[in-house]
């Protein structure tokens, strides 16, 4: 595979003092999302023209690279998210937005909070943001929950087996770590380890024509994807309980705690 360039401008150093700060601010308080970005920034450095070159690379990733579709504008249009048959994966991600009160432009508002190139008018960038708006695509494929710490830091672990970068990792590491004292028990670290298996198990999905799968039955999709059920992340759910599967976040973890308890989701293997 071709290497092409280093993004514009940058110095292809990695800011550990910014990561360190924001890992320290995140395991303190899980809902600060702006802490994710700040470590994605920091750390992974030099990430997207590894991950740009692979799409042009594949079959289909010269025409989507040549396209450039804005997905967060797709998903942020409800005519284009009500549009999809029953059973596939965007029926599923339009439950995903109306049972989690999440959105596209949500998450796009909170990753500006953070200065970055994302927003530039270059491939790498486009790149950038195709990733980040995907996000949520990739919590409804591989059943890992996105109001819930272990799903988060399970699909994490997912996305750097996926798309590489160290600000994944440390995410990821740093959470599984954590929860051995906070829940006496290593099921939420094994979570994590099974996502970054799994990950590393199912085909590259960053190269996938979105638009085209949205319309994709979920099972089949999950099935030509190598996406397996998360055995290890389902009974971690089970024995841990919704509270502290959701440790790093003080409000999930007493809503949960208030909840009655529901039977997750399973999905084909």
């Amino acid at each position: 595979m071709a290497k092409l360039p280093p993004f514009p401008g940058t110095t292809g150093r990695r800011d550990w003092r910014t990561a360190f700060d924001a890992i320290k601010k995140l395991l303190a308080n899980g809902d600060d999302t702006t802490q994710v970005f700040r470590i994605m920034r920091a750390l992974n450095v030099g990430n997207a023209p590894i991950n740009y070159a692979r799409l042009i690379a594949t079959e289909q990733g010269g025409r989507i690279a040549y396209d450039q579709v804005e997905l967060a504008q797709r998903f942020s249009d409800p005519a284009f998210v009500a549009s999809f048959a029953p059973g596939t994966v965007g029926a599923a991600y339009r439950t995903f937005l109306e049972t989690t009160g999440y959105s596209a432009d949500g998450l796009v508002e909170v990753s500006r909070l953070v200065p970055s190139e994302d927003d530039l008018a270059h491939p790498y960038a486009w790149f950038g943001r195709r990733v980040r708006d995907t996000h949520d695509i990739w919590h409804v494929l591989t059943g890992y929950k996105a109001d819930e710490s272990m799903g988060e830091a399970a699909l994490v672990a997912f996305s750097y087996a996926q798309v590489g970068g160290l600000g994944w990792a440390l995410i990821g590491s740093a959470a599984a770590l954590k929860s051995m004292r906070v829940t006496g028990s290593k099921l939420f670290a094994k979570a994590v380890w099974e996502g970054y298996r799994n990950g590393r198990k199912a085909k590259w999905i960053s190269g996938e024509d979105y638009l085209e799968l949205l319309h994709e039955p979920l099972d089949a999709a999950r099935e030509r994807l190598g996406i397996v059920t998360p055995v290890a992340y389902l009974r971690a759910q089970r024995e841990l309980g919704p509270a502290l599967a959701s440790y790093l976040s003080t409000q999930k973890a007493a809503t949960a705690a208030a909840a009655p308890a529901i039977a997750p989701e399973r999905i084909a293997a």
